[in-house]
């Protein structure tokens, strides 16, 4: 991998990973049309743990007070009727789905699965049910109104952007719109929902990254860091003006966004411009 690949993707991790736009379509698509080839599965789960760490920062708050709910709430009955104590459990249960699925699907996820025919497919489909969802949803339910149900079925959708051009916060976001949430609560849980699993994956993807074993580049320590690191900052910065952005307007510039360039891979595909493996 060179330095200017390194910097590139590290940016487009940090800009896409919080959007509902699929920053591992982004990767890939990026990768395959200014540098002819894909920087591997590997390269984007490990500079996720950079996008994963700004939300640490940015939901500190949050997650501590989480977590000690939860620890308090295994001993203390009353602790066990609030609020907290409930999304708390709801992030455990609605992590089991990817953690199941991407250990049983690992290689398909980091082979099959990148093909950039399926990729701008998934960008377009997914692009359509969250235009749904904006569409229909009543967006009445704060995260205080989820139910274990409402979990199961954020954690499932989730699970599904194992595939990319589906989009992790795109997933939840939609489905959180589909079963009545409101925008600003569904992106909110979608990015507490994705610390435990992005953080896991980033770690346990660490060894591969450095000698791919399948598709994908090698960086440097150095690089890897660096682009760890742009991700980082950006990725905080996205997650700021995203909450700020889904407070107040619909989630259509997404959608037509994704569609646009779900399109422009497929036409470029088609024209035999860039190569789908």
């Amino acid at each position: 991998m060179t330095w200017i690949e390194a910097i590139v993707l590290g940016i487009v991790q940090g800009l896409t990973e919080f959007l509902p736009i699929s920053s591992s379509a982004h990767l890939r698509i990026t990768s395959e049309l200014f540098f002819g080839r894909d920087a591997g599965a590997s390269f984007t789960a490990v500079t996720q743990l950079g996008t994963e760490a700004a939300v640490l920062i940015y939901f500190a708050k949050d997650i501590w007070r989480l977590t000690k709910t939860w620890f308090v709430g295994l001993v203390d009955a009353e602790t066990r009727q609030t609020v907290d104590y409930r999304i708390a459990w709801y992030v455990i249960i609605g992590t089991i789905p990817i953690g199941v699925l991407g250990f049983l699907f690992k290689d398909d996820i980091r082979g099959a699965a990148r093909n950039l025919w399926l990729v701008s497919a998934n960008l377009i489909i997914f692009a359509l049910l969250l235009a749904a969802a904006e569409y229909w949803g009543r967006q009445k339910r704060a995260i205080g109104d989820m139910r274990l149900r409402d979990g199961v079925i954020m954690g499932f959708a989730q699970a599904m952007a194992l595939i990319p051009g589906v989009s992790r916060s795109g997933g939840t976001i939609t489905a959180g719109l589909a079963i009545g949430m409101n925008r600003e609560a569904a992106t909110r849980y979608s990015f507490l929902l994705a610390i435990p699993a992005v953080v896991a994956a980033g770690v346990f993807s660490l060894p591969d990254v450095f000698a791919p074993s399948g598709v994908g580049l090698a960086p440097s320590l150095a690089q890897m860091i660096v682009a760890t690191a742009i991700s980082f900052v950006l990725g905080y910065a996205s997650i700021a003006w995203l909450l700020r952005w889904v407070a107040k307007h619909s989630v259509y510039v997404f959608v037509w966004y994704r569609i646009l360039i779900g399109a422009a891979v497929l036409g470029l595909l088609s024209a035999g411009v860039i190569s789908a493996t």
